[in-house]
């Protein structure tokens, strides 16, 4: 064995260096790295896509390294032939297996070389953007598997003839034939398993799925068994060579029998590796196709069987069919790691009438129509791409807009890749489970006992809408008895009897405090509940109306805030829309009812719905005291609020307007120290924007639009966001829109906890200027005047802890007398049998209670922008990047996934973010980093020339010396 791997390394290191003794090395190595670099920086334009991946430098290399490695292996063995010295090599004491591999080893040893001159490409991309180095490990390791396999064709082809060019042409032919079986060229006549098992069979297919950082065994192994097979027949036509002229002995044909047996083996071990699915590592970073924790414990909470249906039709758009396939992988991972909570039906519409009808009618499901066309004909093809999870009598759907992303685009080109596959499934499970769960026991899905803490008076110090409404919630506590078993414990208590060390000890905890119903009827009373499990506190709000039914919802909505995987309710706040410019959050709206249930507010009764676990306040204007009051209130509930404002009101329209605005929450969130600066912030760090710019060819005068930097949209990354928080640990990068700077008063906030989440970059500086459009003419680098005075401003801030209501030692403004001149307006009707004493006229609703102090639980999230994930806002860093942006609509998810501490789909929805960005440079920048990778190539390709010349130097030293001792 030693004396094998001895001549197999002599063989090696000849071949390897008869590769430099000629100018074929030196064109192979300059050919491969020209082409890969053209290819990328030119042909797929690596600038124009603006995604930081190496996805170009592997894209076209299994058609690129059929040519290359034939004009490398076509003088293996027909130069041999050729020249008679192959009768020789047969005859010595070198055996033909040594040979072959000494060969092979050789030639994918200089194809390896030719990776490693690439190496810059995946290095100046880490520098430019965050690259998952994930895929570029899985990229090389796939080139050479690839490169090893056409090695073993091209040594075959080139041992079946004497003539080089023969040699070439054949292997490039059958190189060409396993890459054009599993081609989308050939895949697309066929559907169903036919398709699958041709993209099987192919090259380039298992090529891109280990490209794409999943290392499968099954596709290593295919490369393996090529390798295996022809390096095998190799092996058989040169012992056939030597036995040319003799008769055919039984040495020969059990030699024969052995080399087919051995491809038999290599064939039926393919087919038996298929079956097994779980052989494989995830090399990318999050592990993006592996189920993660947060998915695994989703489906170990279900209570009931989860069907999921994958409606799928054989014939589909051909950059839709390589999809099904990861879909069908991921949908069986689901069905595994549910230990047979999950069924999964794969249905084909077109080929079953039923199914058809059933996805049509139930499900609301129709086959979508996709224009195709190719050089000779263009055509309409309606397929189906959906998904159904059904869950009890609930069922979400998800269609093919849901489940793909187009990430780049160039030209006429599309790439279109699946959107976060795991993330949009389980959130859909989620939803579905939750709304279920909504209408079953929720007690059935707590692990922890709850406590119900009435703090209320004795009925006759009640208001008599409040004696009622303390009858009712006998009532309901009675059913959620019943419900709950030994999990649920009642206590009510007087807080105005014992000396008020109760009524003390709530103020202390709570801020509770006396209530009143009325101006008219200022009699203290107590009418307080709270919630508690395993001590998390949830206070229960008294109703808008009080009713049973509101305050049945008011209790369920509390409890399903302690019960885990419950859908969430939260209520928005946008400002009105008056005209074609107003500000929209359609695209915001339609995310976050993928996960939540979202509800407008107003907050012009002074209350926040009684079912919210959230409130989301965007672009607020001129809020009245009532209005401040609800969101007041809220945060006292120990509930969350979510606040996007700043002193400016820009308009995207046709051109760019900006305005003084006025939220009416200066004052309170000034109470809370923070302060919001009425300038904005301008970052050198920024997102380009397309902007026509005029200039003149020929005196005549022509507009084009050019990317340029606008540095009111700051270009947040590394440590402009927090890498320890979840909501922008996962972003890596964030684009903000006229943001304002933010001030923290340490001295307010010093029992609460404050997180920086945003902030610009250390060169950024301010400018209270109207005016937003850019004059590059006079300031040529940012198009604005730069400050004197540079910083990093802090943009976001998220605060939890206690806090203590604005409104303490104020009286409610529900209890304001502003609603005296209803009064006015119902006397004046001539119709006296309407007319109403005060007492009669006020609502029963507005009980007049100031909460004075939050749990630790309250917590408030503030973003400086006013235009921060509205449409417009998207829609222009949309344009500049050719792909929908949509990092803002991540970040308030992720913002709410957070304050309602719903970790594990936040954690998901981290380790799924999948669009990395460059880095924004001007186009000077891109042209030095694209020569600076020419010019390191053919600096190393210098090196190599260099270093062949001084190993051939040393060679003939010593062979000279040689020559004079044996003189």
């Amino acid at each position: 064995m030693a004396n094998f791997s001895s001549i197999f390394m002599q063989i090696t290191r000849k071949e390897f260096r008869s590769f430099f003794s000629t100018p074929a090395a030196y064109l192979f190595l300059g050919g491969f790295v020209a082409a890969t670099l053209f290819v990328f920086f030119w042909v797929e334009t690596f600038f124009a896509r603006n995604i930081a991946d190496v996805r170009p430098l592997f894209q076209w290399l299994p058609l690129l390294l059929i040519f290359l490695v034939a004009a490398l292996t076509m003088r293996a063995w027909s130069e041999e032939r050729r020249a008679g010295t192959l009768e020789s090599l047969l005859t010595s004491p070198v055996s033909p297996l040594q040979l072959i591999w000494g060969k092979f080893a050789a030639t994918l040893a200089l194809v390896a070389l030719a990776l490693v001159l690439t190496l810059p490409l995946p290095i100046t991309v880490s520098l430019l953007g965050p690259l998952d180095w994930g895929l570029v490990i899985g990229g090389y390791v796939a080139t050479l598997f690839l490169a090893a396999a056409y090695i073993s064709i091209g040594l075959y082809t080139s041992g079946r003839t004497d003539n080089p060019v023969v040699a070439l042409i054949l292997t490039a032919m059958v190189c060409g034939l396993f890459y054009f079986i599993g081609s989308s060229t050939l895949t697309d006549l066929f559907g169903g398993q036919i398709s699958q098992l041709l993209s099987l069979a192919g090259t380039g297919s298992r090529f891109e799925s280990i490209t794409r950082g999943v290392v499968d065994i099954r596709d290593l192994y295919y490369y393996v068994s090529i390798i295996g097979i022809f390096l095998a027949l190799n092996l058989l036509s040169l012992e056939r060579f030597r036995w040319a002229g003799n008769p055919i002995c039984k040495k020969h044909r059990l030699y024969q029998w052995a080399v087919g047996l051995t491809i038999a083996n290599f064939i039926v071990a393919n087919c038996w590796l298929n079956t097994i699915t779980w052989a494989r590592a995830d090399i990318t970073e999050g592990q993006q196709y592996s189920l993660s924790d947060a998915t695994e414990s989703q489906l170990v909470s279900l209570q009931e069987p989860l069907v999921i249906r994958g409606y799928f039709s054989a014939k589909t758009h051909p950059l839709l069919a390589p999809l099904v396939p990861q879909l069908e992988d991921l949908l069986k991972e689901y069905a595994v790691t549910s230990d047979g909570r999950v069924s999964v039906e794969l249905i084909d519409p077109t080929q079953d009438r039923e199914a058809e009808e059933e996805a049509a009618s139930r499900f609301g499901i129709k086959p979508v129509p996709f224009q195709t066309a190719d050089r000779y004909q263009s055509a309409v093809v309606s397929s189906y791409f959906d998904l159904v999870i059904s869950y009890g009598d609930q069922f979400e759907t998800l269609g093919f807009r849901d489940l793909i992303e187009v990430k780049s685009q160039t030209g006429q080109d599309l790439d279109v890749v699946l959107k976060n596959p795991e993330y949009a499934i389980t959130r859909a499970i989620r939803k579905v489970a939750g709304s279920y769960q909504a209408g079953a026991n929720p007690f059935a899905m707590l692990t922890n006992n709850v406590t119900f803490n009435g703090y209320i008076s004795p009925s006759n110090q009640l208001p008599e809408s409040l004696q009622n409404l303390r009858n009712d919630l006998d009532s309901l506590l009675d059913e959620w008895k019943k419900q709950a078993g030994d999990k649920l414990t009642l206590n009510f208590a007087d807080p105005g009897a014992n000396n008020g060390e109760l009524a003390s000890e709530l103020k202390q905890n709570f801020g509770f405090s006396p209530q009143v119903a009325s101006l008219f009827d200022p009699q203290p009373f107590w009418f307080y509940m709270v919630l508690e499990s395993n001590s998390e506190t949830v206070q229960v709000p008294l109703p808008e109306n009080l009713d049973k039914a509101a305050l049945k919802r008011s209790l369920d909505s509390a409890l399903h805030r302690l019960t885990p995987g419950i859908l969430k309710t939260v209520s928005v706040v946008k400002p009105v829309a008056y005209g074609p410019n107003a500000q929209g959050y359609n695209s915001l709206e339609q995310v976050l009812k993928e996960n939540v249930r979202v509800k407008e507010e107003d907050l012009s009764d002074g209350q926040v719905a009684e079912d919210s676990d959230l409130l989301l306040v965007l672009a607020p204007q001129n809020l009245n005291d009532k209005q401040r009051f609800a969101v007041d209130q809220f945060l006292m509930q120990g509930g969350s609020v979510v606040l996007m404002t700043s002193p400016f009101n820009v308009q995207a329209a046709q051109s760019l307007t900006a305005s003084k605005h006025t939220s009416g929450l200066e004052d309170w969130l000034a109470h809370y120290g923070v302060k919001i600066d009425e300038t904005m912030v301008l970052d050198p760090q920024n997102t380009a924007l397309p902007v026509p710019v005029q200039r003149y060819i020929g005196g005549l005068p022509i507009q084009e639009i050019r990317m340029l930097p606008y540095p009111h949209f700051p270009d947040l990354r590394g440590d402009s966001l927090n890498g320890d928080n979840p909501i922008t640990a996962s972003l890596e990068q964030l684009t903000l829109n006229w943001a304002s700077p933010i001030h923290i008063d340490d001295e307010k906030n010093k029992d609460r906890q404050v997180t920086k989440l945003l902030s610009s970059s250390k060169n950024s500086w301010t400018s209270d200027d109207l005016n937003l459009i850019p004059n590059y003419e006079r300031y040529p680098d940012s198009g604005f005047a730069p400050a004197d005075e540079h910083d990093a401003y802090l943009l976001g801030v998220a605060i939890e802890g206690r806090f203590t209501s604005f409104y303490k030692d104020k009286s409610s403004p529900l209890l304001s007398s502003d609603e005296e001149p209803d009064n006015d307006k119902e006397t004046d009707k001539s119709e006296p049998d309407k007319s109403e004493t005060a007492d009669d006229k006020e609502p029963p609703s507005a009980i007049g209670s100031v909460i004075t102090r939050s749990p630790s639980s309250a917590r408030l999230t503030v973003v400086a922008s006013n235009t921060f994930a509205s449409d417009a806002a998207v829609s222009l860093v949309s344009q500049s990047l050719n792909t929908y942006y949509t990092k803002p609509l991540d970040f308030v998810q992720n913002t709410i996934d957070w304050s309602l501490e719903d970790r594990g789909l936040l954690a998901l929805r981290g380790q799924t973010q999948l669009a990395r960005t460059l880095l924004p440079m001007s186009p000077d920048e891109q042209r030095w980093w694209e020569w600076a990778n020419y010019g390191l190539a053919i600096l190393a390709l210098i090196l190599i020339w260099a270093w062949r010349h001084s190993v051939a130097a040393a060679d003939s030293r010593k062979y000279n010396a040689i020559l004079a001792e044996v003189k």
